[in-house]
């Protein structure tokens, strides 16, 4: 291990080539998808990105004989400690060569980091929270991920067993078929059921409105997920930060809100997965590749279901079925017959159900891994 250089991101041109790091590590790999350059340059811009109001990080890089060979970066979420009290910190952005030497290197340094916080454990992958992206790939490698999931070789898996890192938590990703689903007349009545007997009304996201149903999406997101292991609230810059970015690539018709007697209850963000166009583009969106992102949008043949809440008071009364089968045949009209809903926590009972009594099919899962500091 001495020949292994632990150093940190200081300036610019390391933070390129901690970004750059990836391309060595995937090239080849048919399955991964570039990440935007300039995108990541924005999520781990510590003076710009919202998120480091309340969180700090450093970043790490490996290097053997003058090459990087792994990186990782260790995080503070004051938000996380403050809503959940369990002295946790995480790691993030890890990548590395199949050397359990330097994944080693790389844990320590970024667990030795974290217990100079006053942490006592250390979890992730969280890129750089649970809001982003989250989870290391377990099952699922012969496919590509979908447009905010994570993606990684299978070896990682080993390296962090081997570290000691152990499970924390699991997270499943659903795949959902238009053919599959409306076939089930059972489905199909329940969600009628529920429609006539509560009157509920569903309504879309309109442009023009945008920021009036950005703060009804608010209320559902903190509201509807508040309960669940891992949340964490979004403070208000952060969504309009989110919403900033995804506004030229939503689709208002799969941004859904229910409301029963002019009452909110719940809401759904489904995206279309741009990760079939991203793959092409290598990272770059300019000089012209951002043209792409029109041209090919007819051509994305998958959707993810990024979030899909019902408010609490207003849950077990088949309001989740009424969404799901909303965004199906709006998925549809936009010639769109397979989606995902990812992630849903692996104890997460009633959603699990509820997809499976659906004739979705869990084809995914993504691991969060802890070890004491």
């Amino acid at each position: 291990m001495n020949d292994i250089l632990i150093t940190t991101v200081n300036n610019k041109k390391d933070l390129m080539r901690f970004i750059k790091f990836q391309w060595e590590i995937y090239k080849g790999d048919k399955h991964w998808v570039p990440p935007l350059i300039m995108e990541r340059k924005k999520l781990l811009n510590r003076e710009k990105n919202p998120f480091f109001k309340a969180a700090e990080a450093e970043y790490f890089l490996a290097e053997r004989n003058g090459k990087i060979v792994g990186r990782i970066a260790a995080i503070k979420n004051d938000v996380h400690l403050k809503y959940h009290n369990d002295d946790a910190g995480f790691f993030g952005f890890f990548e590395c060569i199949n050397d359990q030497e330097v994944a080693n290197a790389l844990f320590d340094t970024a667990k030795k980091w974290l217990k100079k916080k006053g942490l006592k454990y250390m979890r992730g992958p969280a890129n750089p929270s649970s809001n982003d992206e989250y989870g290391m790939l377990l099952e699922g490698f012969d496919d590509s991920p979908r447009i905010l999931m994570t993606y990684n070789p299978k070896y990682y898996l080993d390296l962090c067993a081997n570290y000691g890192l152990k499970k924390a938590k699991d997270l499943y990703a659903w795949k959902i078929e238009y053919d599959k689903i409306t076939t089930s007349e059972k489905l199909k009545r329940g969600q009628e059921i529920v429609r006539k007997r509560y009157g509920i009304k569903v309504t879309q996201l309109e442009m023009k409105n945008f920021d009036k149903d950005l703060e009804k999406f608010k209320v559902v997101y903190n509201k509807a997920w508040a309960p669940n292991w891992g949340f964490v609230p979004l403070s208000e810059e952060q969504i309009d930060e989110m919403a900033k970015d995804m506004k030229p690539l939503v689709e208002p018709s799969l941004v859904i809100f229910g409301e029963v007697k002019g009452e909110l209850i719940g809401a759904a963000l489904v995206m279309l997965d741009y990760n079939q166009v991203f793959k092409e583009m290598n990272g770059k969106l300019f000089p012209f590749n951002f043209i792409k992102l029109y041209t090919k949008k007819k051509q994305i043949s998958w959707a993810r279901i990024l979030t899909l809440g019902i408010i609490p008071e207003h849950q077990k009364k088949g309001f989740d079925a009424v969404l799901y089968w909303e965004i199906l045949q709006r998925a549809a009209k936009l010639g769109v017959y397979r989606g995902e809903a990812s992630w849903v926590l692996e104890d997460n009972d009633m959603m699990n159900r509820g997809l499976e009594l659906m004739k979705a099919v869990r084809y995914k899962s993504y691991r969060i891994w802890e070890i004491e500091t």
